[in-house]
């Protein structure tokens, strides 16, 4: 491996790791959506919420998983700021989905209170940090693609 590759490698080691703990996640949520569906009831007390959303969130880690890998696999070195937007974002991001699952209040018209407005700042907090993210490294792929210098 070239000190370049070393670097960069170094460097996105964060977007495999970040990766790699939202796998984990979403395969956590498999299980907890297949005792849904056989009406555990310490599951239906964890999430009282619609099914969907549980399922949404799951996919949701997968996906956001995939795309760590995709821009971890690019092996163009990115930002720190990006690299770190990008896991705390595709966290975030996914669960959303997991406290609506919880919290049937937040699922729905917008309700009053401490909690709800919590939420609402969580999620405003959320879709920045992943567009920052996501943004950056798009931005940063389509820079390199027109450099001479192949990675």
């Amino acid at each position: 491996m070239s000190q370049n590759a070393r670097s960069v490698h170094e460097n996105n080691i964060i977007l495999l790791r970040g990766a790699a703990l939202w796998v984990l996640v979403a395969l956590v949520l498999a299980w907890c959506l297949v005792a849904l569906k056989m009406e555990a009831p310490l599951m239906s007390a964890i999430f009282p919420g619609k099914f969907s959303r549980l399922l949404q969130a799951h996919i949701d880690f997968l996906l956001m998983s995939a795309l760590l890998l995709g821009f971890y696999g690019t092996r163009i070195p990115f930002a720190w700021p990006v690299r770190w937007a990008m896991v705390v974002g595709a966290f975030t991001n996914s669960s959303l989905f997991i406290l609506q699952a919880a919290f049937p209040i937040l699922d729905g018209p917008p309700a009053e209170g401490w909690g709800p407005n919590v939420f609402r700042l969580y999620l405003m907090a959320s879709i920045v940090t992943t567009s920052f993210g996501f943004a950056g490294a798009c931005l940063t792929v389509l820079r390199a693609s027109f450099r001479s210098q192949s990675y």
